[in-house]
């Protein structure tokens, strides 16, 4: 039943942008703030919620394809990218979208594809160099 997609017991199934590594994700309202948990391996990522809002207002604001620059949290963001926009003090939460300190990174590895299940973008699926932009 759809209305059951994204729950922990039916967490949507999603594939990077570049379509090499699988991984679930599944809202957890019950947590202060709402969280995205985000399951990959044996790894689990924690981001806030509101960063499907957040994000999208951001890319319809920007209006054009904007590049996903996923990095981990040791490693700078590029620029005018995704990644950077989740870590930045100018973002609606003032800082980074990622809970799990040494885990924070990866924005945007993962929130995309689930923006793009919801609706909410379109994701490239190239080897490399990624964008996204808003629906």
């Amino acid at each position: 039943m759809a209305s059951e997609q994204g729950t922990k017991d039916h967490p949507w199934q999603l594939k990077t942008p570049p379509l090499t590594a699988e991984y679930t994700i599944y809202k957890d309202e019950t947590r202060t703030p709402p969280i995205l948990v985000c399951t990959v391996g044996t790894t689990i990522l924690h981001y806030d919620l509101r960063c499907l809002e957040d994000l999208h207002a951001m890319l319809k604001q920007h209006g054009d394809w904007m590049e996903l620059g996923s990095a981990d949290e040791q490693k700078p963001a590029k620029e005018g990218t995704v990644e950077a926009w989740g870590r930045s003090p100018e973002n609606p939460i003032g800082g980074w979208y990622g809970l799990k300190k040494g885990l924070r990174g990866r924005f945007a590895m993962y929130i995309p594809p689930l923006m793009e299940t919801l609706g909410l973008a379109e994701v490239e699926h190239n080897p490399k160099n990624n964008r996204m932009r808003a629906i």
